[in-house]
C-alpha cells in the first residue's frame, strides 16, 4: 500500500507553537499515515526538528514581508510540497497557513485549527471561509473558541466547527519538572515562603493587575511571608511594578522576568493564579495541574472548561473576589487527575471519532 500523508503547515515554531505541532503529530502515531510537518517562517533548528514530533519537517524560511498580501511565492512553495507525496489532509494552524492551503491544493480537505477569538471576525475572512465551505472544517482549542467562530459564521453547520482541546503529556512533564527545593533554588525564591505564582507576558489581556490589587487586599489573611512571583516580561512592566509600589506590596511581589521553559518551575509555588481576559484555552493552567498545584482562573474563555470543578472561579477584573480565592486556596500536593482528561491519549480518541464521524479520514490504519 502507498505511504499516505499528512501536512501540517504551521506558520512558525516560536512560542507555543513547537508543541502544538507536537500535539498534532502526536494523533497519528501508529497509524497508516505519516506527518509532515511545515513551518512558513522561522529558521531550521534542530530542537524545531525534534520537537515537531513528525515523519518529516519542512522550513520554508519566508520572512514576514514575503508572506504579507497575496502570498503568491507561499501558494507556489506549498502546491510543490502536494505534488511530491500521496497526501490525504492538510492541517492548517491559524489564517494565514489556512489561506495559502485552501489556494494551494484544489481537492484536499482543510482542517483548520484556531488558536484565538475573533479569526472570523474580518467581513473577508468569512468570505473567504464561505467560499471553501465545501472542503474546510474549523476546530477551536476550547469551547468557547468554537462558539466565536460559530457565531460569526452562523450559516454553517455544527458539524462543520467544532473544539479539539489543546493537551499535554502530563507524565512526562511530571518527570520534567523540579522539585519544590530545586525549583526555588533555581529562581532564587525563600524556600519558607508561601508563594502564589504566576505565568504570562505583562500585557493587557494578562490583567495581572487585577492580581495585583487581589494579593493586596488579601495578604494579612495570607500565611506569613507570602509572595506573588510573575514570570513574563511585556509592555506593561513599569506600570505593574508602579502599581504594587502604590499599593504598598512591591516586597511582595516580584517579577522573574522571562524563564525558559518555565513549566519546569511550577512546583516553586503553592497555588497558581491566572487572572487573563478571556484566554482562548489556558496552557499554563494544564501546566499547574501536572504539578498538582490549587488553581485559581478568571472565570471567562477556555479557562473556564478547564477549571470548572477542579479549582476556584473568580469574574473577570474582579480584584475582591479574587482575594478571597486567594484567602481559601487549598494547599498544593493533592493528585491532580484533571489533566488527564486534557492528555495526548484521551484527545487522540476523540479526535479520531471527529474524523470517523466526518468522513475526513476513513481509519487509522
Amino acid at each position: 500500500m502507498a505511504e499516505r500523508w499528512i501536512l501540517q503547515f504551521c506558520h512558525c515554531h516560536y512560542g507555543p507553537f513547537l508543541d502544538v505541532a507536537r500535539q498534532y503529530a502526536a494523533l497519528f502515531r501508529d497509524t497508516q499515515y505519516k506527518v509532515l510537518t511545515v513551518y512558513l517562517t522561522g529558521e531550521d533548528t534542530q530542537a524545531a526538528r525534534d520537537g515537531s514530533a513528525s515523519d518529516e519537517v519542512l522550513f520554508l524560511n519566508f520572512r514576514s514581508k514575503e508572506v504579507a498580501g497575496l502570498k503568491l511565492k507561499a501558494i507556489r512553495a506549498v502546491r510543490q510540497i502536494l505534488a511530491s507525496r500521496d497526501f490525504a489532509l492538510i492541517i492548517a494552524h491559524r489564517f494565514k497557513p489556512l489561506y495559502i492551503a485552501c489556494l494551494a491544493s484544489k481537492t484536499l480537505p482543510v482542517l483548520a485549527v484556531h488558536h484565538a477569538f475573533g479569526d472570523y471576525a474580518r467581513s473577508s475572512r468569512r468570505w473567504f471561509a464561505q467560499f471553501f465551505q465545501k472542503r474546510l472544517w474549523l476546530l477551536g482549542v476550547s469551547d468557547a473558541v468554537r462558539d466565536d467562530i460559530r457565531a460569526c459564521l452562523p450559516k454553517w453547520p455544527a458539524t462543520k466547527i467544532q473544539t479539539l482541546y489543546n493537551r499535554i503529556d502530563s507524565a512526562q512533564l511530571r518527570l520534567e519538572q523540579l522539585s519544590t527545593t530545586e525549583a526555588r533554588n533555581a529562581l532564587g525564591l525563600p524556600q519558607d515562603a508561601y508563594i502564589i505564582g504566576n505565568v504570562g507576558r505583562l500585557h493587557p489581556d494578562k490583567d495581572q493587575a487585577t492580581l495585583i490589587r487581589g494579593f493586596a487586599l488579601a495578604r494579612e489573611k495570607l500565611p506569613a511571608k507570602s509572595l506573588l512571583v510573575i514570570l513574563g516580561t511585556g509592555e506593561l512592566a513599569n506600570d505593574l511594578k508602579a502599581l504594587s509600589t502604590q499599593l504598598g506590596v512591591d516586597q511582595s511581589v516580584l517579577f522573574l522576568g522571562q524563564i525558559p521553559d518555565a513549566r519546569r518551575y511550577f512546583r516553586a509555588f503553592d497555588v497558581f493564579a491566572l487572572s487573563s481576559d478571556h484566554e482562548p484555552f489556558g496552557m499554563v493552567l494544564l501546566e499547574a495541574m501536572a504539578a498538582d498545584l490549587p488553581i485559581i482562573a478568571t472565570d471567562c474563555g477556555g479557562a473556564r472548561e478547564i477549571v470548572t470543578g477542579h479549582g476556584q472561579l473568580f469574574p473577570l477584573g474582579d480584584s475582591e473576589k479574587l482575594a478571597e480565592c486567594l484567602k481559601t486556596a487549598p494547599r498544593p500536593g493533592l493528585r491532580n487527575t484533571r489533566v488527564e482528561a486534557f492528555s495526548d491519549a484521551t484527545i487522540r480518541e476523540d479526535f479520531w471519532q471527529k474524523m470517523t464521524a466526518l468522513h475526513l479520514l476513513p481509519s487509522r490504519r
